[in-house]
């Protein structure tokens, strides 16, 4: 038995029923072969479709998918990247720089470095890496070891290299044949013959003091290779590839985390809060 219906009669402006069907033609509801007004307004009480004011993003919400764009790109999931970033395009609030560079990544999409690094990684393949730094410079790498790192909430590729050119000044020359590379500024990979470095990257041992709430409150991190409390003080000792992290770490934490040793650390940590006082205008007592 067919479903009765009730039939309405609408007074519309000259047009409007032509703007209608174009709304259900772009919707996909036909009647046969025309679209059909009659659905769409079916459609419309149903709420199958959203009317009136159209669905935004605020400021917060699109600083919130920039970083799911950007932590996607790093995992190889390019395609979602691409999809988040059209409905930002389509739905946020963008300044014009933001909207640019969202519709730069949306033209160019990245390929997904990191999935090829894994194989290469997994292979203990060594490969050339072209990489385009901050300074808008390529450089190139002959890579014999690369990890993936996840450091101040995005991925990273961080590799020991033949290369050291590019380094010209270091306070660390025991690492200088680390780096540490933006995912989404590797341009090329390509594989080659040669050996792979099984011992990993070089590192530093790193000894750090942790003092009153971080006693207790410290997480151990994977490269830890001591952590025991002595008195009213955590002991650590972390192998450190690449101590502009760590450093930043020391400095989140303040009074309760000291560097003790090596002293090329300790001392860069010290320049570090000297420029921070000479930004305050306070004066360092000898």
């Amino acid at each position: 038995m067919s479903r009765k219906k009730e039939t309405i009669t609408l007074s519309i402006p000259s047009g409007t029923k032509e703007h209608l069907e174009e709304i259900a033609r772009r919707l996909g509801i036909f009647w046969g072969k025309s679209p059909s007004v009659s659905g769409l307004l079916v459609a419309i009480a149903q709420q199958e479709f959203e009317v009136g004011e159209p669905f935004s993003l605020n400021s917060t919400q699109v600083a919130a998918l920039q970083q799911a764009i950007g932590l996607l790109k790093d995992s190889g999931f390019v395609e979602q990247a691409q999809t988040i970033s059209s409905l930002v395009l389509e739905r946020g609030k963008l300044e014009t720089p933001m909207r640019q560079s969202l519709l730069q990544q949306v033209s160019q999409p990245s390929e997904a470095w990191r999935l090829l690094v894994e194989q290469l990684r997994a292979n203990q393949q060594p490969f050339h890496l072209l990489y385009g730094n901050a300074q808008e410079e390529d450089l190139s790498f002959t890579v014999r070891f690369a990890e993936i790192a996840f450091e101040d909430k995005r991925f990273y590729l961080n590799i020991w290299c033949d290369e050291t050119e590019d380094i010209k000044n270091t306070d660390f020359p025991e690492l200088i044949h680390n780096r540490c590379l933006r995912l989404d500024r590797i341009k090329g990979v390509v594989p080659i013959n040669g050996y792979w470095r099984h011992e990993g990257l070089d590192s530093l041992e790193v000894q750090l003091h942790f003092y009153r709430g971080m006693v207790k409150a410290y997480e151990p991190k994977q490269n830890d290779i001591e952590n025991k409390v002595i008195g009213d003080i955590r002991q650590v000792v972390r192998r450190v590839p690449h101590p502009f992290w760590l450093i930043r770490e020391v400095l989140r934490y303040g009074e309760d985390c000291v560097v003790v040793s090596p002293e090329n650390v300790r001392s860069l940590v010290k320049e570090k809060l000297k420029t921070l006082y000479q930004r305050y205008n306070l004066e360092i007592s000898s």
